[in-house]
């Protein structure tokens, strides 16, 4: 049965963490020998959506979906103005709480720690974000264990990934999770990632 994936598309999202998402999740449903591993959906806020799909999805609003996932991924930033960019993108902030709640697990990658940070959520919890953002990250949310040094962290069912390539890591953990061993090999030897990391 295919886990229900939210890729959420906020403001001032970088497009190169979209794309990745979305090149290593579709390459794992097509290594399915049967039904696909994953269900990716789109998610913004409904004054953000003037489009009616979005990299070839339909988008959904949060405000009105009653969607509950399996999983849902927060993109890096191109902004650094992490507070502006929190502020216009505070509407996800509920929503992602009530989606862990219902039992969503959560993954950010590079700066998607500081909207992912603002929910309260990585509290007391393992986190790392790009390495030039960690004082900024440390000044912001000092109730989280910032690991600056880490490739990606794990903390029970909620990930973050570092800068740029460590997207790719993360995203390998979470196949290996959903889809086994096997699937995740074929997928780092398509995209040449280094699995010890």
């Amino acid at each position: 049965m295919s886990k229900k994936v939210g890729l959420i598309v906020p403001h001032d999202y970088k497009l190169l963490t979209i794309a990745a998402i979305l090149e290593v999740f579709e390459t794992a449903n097509k290594l399915s020998k049967g039904d696909k591993y994953f269900e990716i959906m789109i998610f913004q806020s409904s004054e953000q959506i003037n489009e009616e799909r979005l990299f070839g999805y339909e988008v959904k609003a949060i405000e009105v979906s009653s969607q509950v996932l399996d999983l849902i991924l927060i993109p890096a930033f191109t902004t650094d103005n992490m507070s502006e960019m929190i502020s216009k993108n505070k509407n996800f902030i509920p929503w992602l709480k009530k989606q862990h709640q219902s039992g969503a697990e959560l993954a950010s990658f590079c700066t998607g720690a500081f909207l992912f940070a603002a929910s309260g959520l990585l509290n007391e919890k393992l986190a790392t974000t790009h390495v030039d953002a960690c004082s900024a990250f440390t000044k912001a949310f000092p109730l989280v264990k910032l690991k600056a040094e880490e490739t990606l962290t794990a903390d029970g069912s909620l990930y973050t990934s570092g800068g740029s390539t460590s997207t790719f890591h993360l995203l390998i953990l979470l196949v290996q999770k959903y889809c086994g061993n096997e699937i995740a090999v074929q997928i780092a030897k398509i995209f040449s990632i280094d699995l010890n990391r």
